[in-house]
């Protein structure tokens, strides 16, 4: 009897490695088949659809390099977004704010459907360039970004006395309140795109001489520059703030000076640092507004219901008709380093 268990058993312990080896071979085909990503690149919004109407950060890429490629429903963040996909380029809407930008990019990078371990992350977007540093439709090349909310800040109401600043240092924060992007990269991406022509419009060119008919730095053609950017989790302008944002790049000895603020880069980083990418990390921004004030204009005219300008709008005071400009001068940068990335001269 026992010699009979033995012949039973032995032929079942034999088949033991041969189903490991299945499953190993089954998990390689599984890793196999997972699409390959060169680019990933992360615009915040759209304007209206992704194609074919007002372009907004996404729309120039996608019809450039997605247009009828395959559309991925991702999962894991609080509403459905998708990733499109096509010949190894990939784009998703990461959202507006620092929550949605780091929640969506953290849910794209973990989808085990897709490769990123070689894919450099080309991040987009808008924003306000620092006054007496950039003009509308200058692209930033972002070395660093610092976090706007991060430390301590008051009402200069209820400061003892005239300040320059209204925002206070805090060192428990020193860790995730700036993230310093690969200087090497940095400079490459630099030197591929500063030479590149950007557009303005006879209105943007109006209003800079209007506005700033004294200042060299403001009567230019735009052009790429490198610089930090500040992340606020709400759309700030001002004086006081925009002094803040000075005191901040300076405090955390930032290698370039603050030249936009905006709403989403440090989060994407940080997202982008848990997945072990950062070093693979490119920002670019593209101004559109101004950190401060417009001569004449108050918050409540710009932003309260007794106007329907609209930051999107090519007669928006905001945006000085430059928006639909700006966004061609993000995409005529961007497409130079997709190209470089997708023939491996980046």
């Amino acid at each position: 009897m026992k010699l009979k268990n033995t012949q039973r058993i032995i032929p079942a312990l034999a088949v033991i490695p041969l189903l490991i080896g299945t499953l190993a071979g089954c998990s390689a085909q599984t890793e196999n088949r997972k699409l390959p990503v060169q680019v990933l690149i992360l615009p915040k919004f759209e304007v209206g659809e992704i194609s074919g109407d007002f372009p907004g950060e996404a729309q120039l890429f996608y019809e450039e390099y997605l247009a009828g490629g395959e559309v991925y429903e991702i999962s894991g963040c609080p509403d459905t977004i998708r990733l499109y996909y096509k010949d190894g380029t990939a784009l998703c809407l990461a959202g507006q704010g620092k929550v949605a930008s780091a929640i969506n990019t953290s849910a794209v990078l973990a989808d085990d459907r897709f490769d990123f371990s070689n894919a450099y992350i080309l991040s987009v977007g808008c924003g306000g360039s620092a006054e007496g540093y950039g003009i509308f439709g200058d692209v930033y090349v972002i070395s660093a970004a610092a976090d706007f909310d991060l430390g301590h800040r008051a009402d200069p109401r209820e400061m003892s006395g005239p300040a320059d600043t209204t925002w206070f240092y805090d060192k428990s924060f020193d860790s995730t309140a700036v993230i310093r992007l690969n200087a090497d990269l940095t400079d490459r991406v630099f030197e591929q795109i500063r030479n590149i022509p950007l557009n303005t419009t006879e209105k943007t060119v109006w209003f800079l001489q209007k506005e700033y008919p004294d200042e060299a730095w403001a009567q230019r053609q735009p052009q790429v520059l490198r610089g930090t950017s500040v992340t606020g989790d709400n759309f700030w302008k001002g004086r006081y703030d925009h002094q803040n944002a000075l005191h901040i790049t300076e405090t955390y000895e930032c290698s370039d000076p603050y030249a936009v603020a905006e709403m989403e880069d440090i989060a994407v980083a940080q997202a982008v640092r848990r997945f072990g990418l950062l070093d693979r990390l490119i920002i670019l921004r593209v101004s559109v507004n101004m950190d401060v004030f417009p001569s004449g204009v108050t918050p409540e005219i710009l932003w309260g219901p007794v106007t329907d300008d609209h930051i999107a709008s090519e007669d928006s005071l905001e945006s000085v008709d430059i928006f639909r400009t700006a966004m061609e001068n993000c995409f005529a940068a961007g497409r130079v380093l997709i190209e470089a990335i997708r023939s491996g001269t980046l």
